[in-house]
């Protein structure tokens, strides 16, 4: 693959407890728009979602927003995108922001962030996509996290192939680089046939 041309960013529409959170929101939009790669966000002007608009935006960089209806006032839909896509529901949001990427990223973010990049890594498990999904690990944020999928894979929940083919970093640049080598391939699910046999 080389280099996107459409990210999915997932972050939070909140800003979180640190100051650092937002810095390396804005840095990160700031580096999209110099490399030339569009976002691809949740379309809200709040917390670290708009941090990140608005730094893509500030760059001259393209930025499409995916909202709900029920969401536009309540996250606040940002009125200065490129492309604002208004939809019914949560589902069609995430499908329609998965059509637009070819690369998807998680900052820190809550339930929603977990919710839509999940979806994003289950999708490759399975096989329907092969794009590159990582977690920018700010203040060692997802450091949990990623413990949590190394025991799903002790406990054979999960292929250790499926594992090391998410990225988790703090270096932006790494990031960067990392997507433009990545090579994706479909691994199957099942780690065990007796899973499926019935």
């Amino acid at each position: 693959m080389s280099q996107p041309t459409a990210l999915c960013v997932y972050c939070g529409s909140s800003s979180g407890r640190h100051p650092e959170y937002a810095e390396q929101a804005h840095a990160f939009g700031t580096e999209m728009a110099r490399r030339g790669i569009a976002l691809v966000y949740g379309g809200g002007n709040v917390g670290l979602m708009g941090v990140v608009a608005d730094a893509v935006l500030a760059g001259g960089g393209k930025v499409i927003g995916v909202i709900p209806r029920q969401l536009v006032e309540l996250e606040v839909a940002h009125p200065g995108l490129s492309e604002l896509v208004v939809v019914e529901t949560m589902h069609q949001r995430k499908t329609r922001m998965y059509e637009l990427s070819d690369a998807f990223v998680a900052l820190p973010g809550g339930f929603g962030t977990m919710d839509e990049m999940f979806e994003m890594l289950t999708w490759a498990q399975l096989g329907l996509h092969r794009y590159p999904c990582a977690f920018l690990d700010v203040r060692g944020y997802y450091r949990d996290l990623r413990q949590m999928m190394q025991h799903m894979v002790q406990e054979n929940f999960v292929r250790a192939e499926q594992r090391d083919g998410i990225w988790f970093g703090d270096s932006m640049a790494e990031l960067f680089d990392w997507m433009a080598a990545y090579q994706g391939s479909y691994v199957p699910k099942w780690i065990d046939t007796r899973s499926v046999d019935a």
